[in-house]
């Protein structure tokens, strides 16, 4: 009997042992467990945190406005793709690919405001330089030298006519357009420009960066050379010749110091007396240090009282905005040119200007009936060439989304949208055109400064 007693009693103990450990068992697991949640809920919140940032809405685009005015469309700088050759060929195409590939991807389904960003950029890379009321007024102001109206004195007749060209002989003149050398072209367009000029006008020509090379080695030198080619005086073929054929491009662009040498050469012939032009011809920006801004500021405003217009021959974006200043500072004329054929129709404007202060000398220096507006502004030639530009652009654009749908790089869905919004932006484009045609034409029937007038009266409504 004791014996079994003994025996409950043991068993009792090992039961309670037993479940005493099982509870300490469940309690040092407990914790774990607790952990173990504590460590898989951050992953759990993490994952959310990443769901609710996926649904957020993407940032909004911005996209430029497309112009709204003739005079806002003028405004815009060239895009560095503005005259580029197309075809169909496998190579322009590659060419296409290769010259497009940092505009935005539209290569899924975009949104419309993407859409509209990819044709905002597009528009960037081949805007054409259009030519609206504030080159023309420029254009009248200069054709109406001579004219009595005109105020300002420096637009007057005097007794005497002298031009001076200042011509690029930078490296970059050796570079070919159209198959001709760039140097050779000007030459050539300069050369039938003087022929035709009256026997009492004098004429010189000037060169920059004509010395050294373009080699960073060589800067100093080129920088610091510009010289007159031939000396302001009455015109002389063989001679002036010779001087064209001495030039060779070879340096940089010392535009500043050219125009500050002009001024000296310039400097003996006073404005009350002298009539006074300055053609700048450069295919490039100023690559020397000699602020040719300021340059022009202080030819413009000395006792010389000159006209300054402005020619880029075959120029890049970069170049073309400081020679619109150039212009701008001088109140001149600033114009692209692309081949010997437009450098030739530019300067042919000074042989007009020339036959018209001929005939004033010739009839004793009274006062003559200027032309009509538009035999000097050539209203058909102004606007055809602003039309051209509306269709060139417009088709280069179809172009490159053309080829993008092509190459899969654009839905067919995308190119529909493109090229409606081109059309609708280049239909404005022409209706705006037109409407300056229209203007043009009523300012023929007026005399110059009538019509400088009421160009200005409505430009500067229009930008207010």
């Amino acid at each position: 009997m004791k014996a079994i007693k003994h025996f409950l009693v043991l068993l009792i103990g090992l039961i309670v042992f037993v479940s005493g450990c099982s509870q300490e068992a469940e309690k040092s697991k407990e914790p774990a467990d607790k952990a173990k949640t504590a460590e898989t809920k951050p992953a759990k919140d993490e994952k959310a945190n990443e769901d609710q940032e996926k649904e957020e809405p993407k940032e909004e685009l911005a996209v430029e406005p497309l112009p709204t005015t003739y005079q806002e469309l003028e405004a815009l700088s060239q895009g560095p793709y503005h005259d580029l050759n197309y075809d169909l060929t496998e190579e322009n195409q590659q060419m296409f690919l290769e010259t497009f590939k940092e505009l935005p991807d539209v290569s899924g389904t975009p949104s419309e405001k993407e859409l509209d960003l990819f044709y905002s950029e597009v528009l960037k890379m081949v805007q054409k330089d259009y030519k609206g009321p504030e080159e023309a007024i420029k254009r009248l102001k200069f054709q109406s030298i001579g004219s009595p109206e005109m105020k300002d004195t420096r637009y007057q007749f005097k007794e005497n006519l002298n031009l001076e060209i200042i011509l690029d002989a930078s490296g970059s003149m050796a570079q070919e357009v159209n198959g001709k050398v760039k140097m050779d072209a000007a030459k050539d367009a300069i050369n039938q420009f003087v022929q035709k000029l009256p026997k009492d006008a004098k004429v010189g020509i000037r060169v920059y960066g004509h010395k050294g090379s373009n080699a960073d080695s060589d800067k100093q030198l080129s920088c610091s050379s510009s010289e007159i080619m031939y000396p302001i005086s009455s015109f002389d073929s063989g001679k002036f010749q010779s001087s064209l054929d001495k030039i060779k491009p070879t340096g940089w662009t010392p535009i500043g110091l050219a125009l500050n040498e002009a001024k000296k050469d310039l400097s003996q012939f006073d404005g009350a007396t002298n009539t006074n032009i300055v053609y700048l011809v450069s295919d490039g920006v100023s690559t020397c240090e000699d602020n040719p801004v300021e340059a022009a500021k202080s030819l413009f405003g000395s006792n010389i009282k000159p006209i300054i217009n402005v020619i880029g021959f075959d120029i890049d974006n970069e170049g073309q905005k400081q020679l619109k200043e150039i212009a701008a500072a001088t109140e001149g004329i600033y114009t692209s040119v692309a081949d010997e054929s437009e450098l030739s129709d530019e300067l042919s404007q000074i042989n007009q200007l020339a036959e018209s202060w001929d005939e004033w000398k010739k009839k004793g220096m009274q006062s003559i009936d200027l032309k009509k507006v538009q035999n000097s502004l050539d209203i058909f030639v102004y606007i055809t060439r602003e039309e051209v530009k509306s269709q060139k652009e417009k088709d280069l654009i179809n172009h490159v989304a053309f080829v993008l749908w092509q190459n899969e790089m654009m839905t067919a869905e995308s190119r529909v949208y493109i090229e409606e919004k081109n059309r609708e932006y280049h239909d404005w484009i022409d209706s705006e055109i037109l409407k300056f045609k229209e203007e043009l034409h009523t300012l023929n029937e007026m005399n110059y400064s009538e019509a400088i007038k009421s160009l200005e009266e409505k430009y500067q409504q229009n930008s207010q």
